[in-house]
């Protein structure tokens, strides 16, 4: 099978990548680099399945050119910064809805019909329903990242009823492991890096949060391809647990063997946008076979010790 991974040097991409040039896949990642790290891909540079494209999203023709001969698409491209929303507003439109459509249109162009999407929990706004299943009434949209995010998933869902796709997509709850480059733990460890003594958390440290480990994402999304047979599947994928933010700043300063002063900034919500309560119901993905293998817990422990290895990432994201 040829595959195209958008993103693919990004952080869950990328590991996309290596697991499908793992299974013998044919691999051609598709990044333009404005987060994504060529060392992730350093393994699969050397791979003779392996052909990497330096490319914008909102070129479509290089985008049309990068899809010829591909049996399945892993759209995993997008702006992820919830938090900086609204100053660049465009931003989100463009990279997670428009060059959502110029994927579809470069599917369609090379009679591609298969996709697997990455969405969010955040489509779900501020729910009422905890654990929040797939089927929960959407409520006004909080961020636009998610607005743009749900204006993804409806593209794919209307390709599939229109042009005779196959979708697949995965509303994620935030993600951690290895090349993890963006998100409160990230920030937390930069931050203990360069004042080990103070720790600043936005919002009151009670925000209730929920996430899963890299390689339990993968297998999740794996077992969906291989169990899953609907023109349209829509899946959580999370954890059957959350946990404080404050929780995670104890487990994080505990594995470095610290202990810092920490000040709070803001109240429930550490910026617009930012949703107090993601726990999302997951029973579906569980009920074809899929279990997660790592904690919350654990999977922070893990992140912290992959900075620790990795410090040159803190500052290839500044």
């Amino acid at each position: 099978m040829r595959t195209l991974v958008t993103g693919g040097a990004g952080f869950i991409g990328s590991h996309f990548v290596d697991r499908l040039l793992a299974a013998g896949h044919d691999v051609v990642a598709y990044d333009n680099f404005s987060t994504g790290q060529e060392r992730f891909l350093d393994q699969a540079l050397t791979h003779p399945r392996f052909q990497l494209i330096r490319g914008d999203l909102l070129d479509r023709p290089a985008l049309a050119a990068g899809a010829q001969g591909i049996d399945l698409v892993f759209h995993f491209a997008a702006n992820a910064d919830v938090r900086f929303g609204l100053e660049w507003p465009e931003r989100d439109l463009q990279q997670n809805a428009v060059a959502t459509f110029n994927v579809l249109e470069a599917m369609r162009a090379n009679g591609v019909t298969r996709i697997v999407f990455a969405s969010t929990g955040s489509v779900y706004g501020e729910p009422d329903v905890f654990p929040t299943p797939e089927d929960a009434p959407f409520p006004r949209q909080t961020s636009l990242y998610g607005a743009a995010k749900l204006a993804g998933e409806a593209l794919v869902q209307a390709y599939c009823e229109g042009y005779g796709f196959q979708g697949y997509i995965f509303r994620f709850v935030s993600i951690l492991g290895e090349r993890y480059s963006h998100g409160h733990v990230f920030d937390f460890y930069r931050q203990l890096r360069a004042h080990p003594d103070t720790l600043h958390v936005l919002g009151d440290g009670h925000q209730r949060k929920s996430y899963i480990y890299v390689h339990d994402c993968l297998d999740a999304i794996f077992c969906a391809l291989e169990r899953a047979v609907n023109r349209v599947n829509i899946f959580n994928l999370g954890t059957d647990e959350y946990c404080e933010v404050n929780d995670s700043v104890r487990w994080l300063t505990r594995e470095l063997g610290l202990s810092p002063v920490l000040s709070y900034t803001g109240g429930a919500r550490g910026w617009v946008g930012d949703s107090p309560f993601i726990f999302l119901d997951c029973r579906r993905i569980r009920s074809l076979g899929w279990r997660p293998a790592l904690s919350i817990q654990d999977a922070i422990v893990r992140t912290v010790r992959y900075l620790r290895a990795n410090e040159w990432l803190l500052d290839a994201r500044r």
